[in-house]
């Protein structure tokens, strides 16, 4: 497990992965898992891209990490991503047995670790995931530059 000083080199990484999905005019997300000090997988919001819901950067990551340990249990692996989790990627935490999730910026509309509601922090499954809100104040204005312009685009349409 890496230390806490640690922690904003990992979510730098996962900022520079919600840049790439930011150049694709998807929802800029991004997200690393590390496993002993090395990136094992990395993702970014590919929806659009890929016309598929579950293409979060979260379950791209987690996917990439099972492929590259060479195994969809990810004891040790610490999963760094720049929005809080929604329903379907913090249960694929669980699923996937990471030990941690860290998180940059709350979404108060679909977040899944205690925004909207807190399914890691329900005893009853059978992993636990350490949950960590650490906020980067980049990954909160870049999603809010990303939906300003979305709004405003929209507005231009409706013109």
């Amino acid at each position: 497990m890496l230390p806490s000083a640690d922690d904003s080199f990992w979510m730098k990484k996962a900022l520079a992965e919600a840049l790439l999905a930011a150049e694709k005019k998807e929802v800029p997300i991004g997200a690393v898992a590390v496993f002993e000090n090395r990136i094992v997988g990395r993702g970014h919001n590919q929806v659009e891209s890929l016309k598929d819901a579950t293409a979060h950067a979260e379950m791209i990551a987690l996917t990439a990490a099972a492929q590259t340990l060479e195994g969809w249990r990810l004891s040790g692996v610490t999963l760094f991503t720049t929005l809080e989790p929604c329903v379907m990627c913090a249960g694929a935490a669980i699923l996937s047995r990471i030990d941690r999730l860290v998180f940059a910026a709350k979404d108060p509309k679909a977040g899944a670790c205690g925004s909207v509601v807190d399914i890691l922090a329900d005893g009853k499954f059978n992993h636990q995931v350490k949950v960590e809100f650490k906020p980067l104040p980049e990954a909160e204005a870049l999603l809010k530059k990303f939906f300003k312009t979305l709004r405003t685009d929209s507005e231009k349409a409706k013109e």
